[in-house]
């Protein structure tokens, strides 16, 4: 595996997102691949500081909010990442568009734990393991991918994605049982023997089953026909010993 160096206070590791101007797709994402070997000092996530953001589109609206992390690890090396496992709990998610005491919060949170969506009862984490590790060049762009337009077009890449990436990052991301491989640019500072990882992407969800109002099947693109496959996530990491 291609470990990273610090440069400064600067490295890359952590979760998910959109590739450069190499592959032309909205993510670059490939079967499940070998898992990094994780060798040197292992820092353990801060949960209560690293959450996986959400946000989903249809024509007509959006909803978003969070998920929770409950365990993970961040292998360090020297000056270099070597590894790193997180797991997110796909029960604990949050809906932050509307009160949790609405009728309606509870049907949509309902709708997104059901086969239709999560399948939380039979899948209710989720896991991103860390498969590699390339420095994000001078020349490299984030592509943005065209989508169809309405009053709520999901997020371009290029706006999700951090100012000022460091490396691009690969993992298998495992939801709902299935396990994809994805690469996306990510930043990170270590300071004081802590690592803050902030990377922002799209992903497709039918790529992970989650097929439930796929744009791909509508008859047509009439408001409120379809659900955007696209889901941009904003990934916030803490680790520290």
């Amino acid at each position: 595996m291609k470990t990273i160096k610090l440069s400064g206070l600067f490295v890359a590791a952590a979760l998910l997102a959109f590739s450069c101007n190499k592959p032309s797709e909205t993510v670059e994402t490939t079967e499940a691949q070998e898992v990094a070997a994780a060798e040197g000092k292992t820092l353990e996530i801060v949960p209560e500081a690293t959450t996986i953001a959400w946000r989903g589109y249809k024509p007509a609206g959006q909803h978003f909010g969070k998920i929770p992390a409950v365990e993970g690890t961040l292998a360090v090396q020297g000056e270099e990442i070597t590894g790193g496992k997180f797991t997110f709990d796909i029960t604990g998610l949050k809906i932050e568009d509307m009160e949790e005491t609405d009728e309606s919060y509870g049907k949509l949170w309902g709708h997104l734990q059901s086969p239709d969506f999560f399948d939380a009862a039979n899948h209710p984490q989720a896991t991103f393991e860390i498969t590699g590790v390339e420095p994000f060049e001078a020349g490299d762009v984030i592509a943005d991918q065209e989508q169809f337009a309405t009053e709520n077009t999901p997020k371009a890449a290029s706006e999700l994605s951090p100012a000022n990436p460091t490396h691009w990052i690969s993992g298998n991301l495992t939801m709902r049982g299935t396990t994809k491989n994805i690469k996306f640019p990510a930043a990170v500072s270590l300071e004081n023997g802590a690592v803050s990882a902030k990377a922002g992407f799209n992903i497709d969800r039918t790529a992970w089953g989650l097929a439930y109002g796929d744009e791909a099947t509508a008859v047509d693109k009439a408001k409120d026909k379809f659900i955007y496959n696209t889901v941009s996530l904003t990934l916030d990491v803490k680790a520290a010993e």
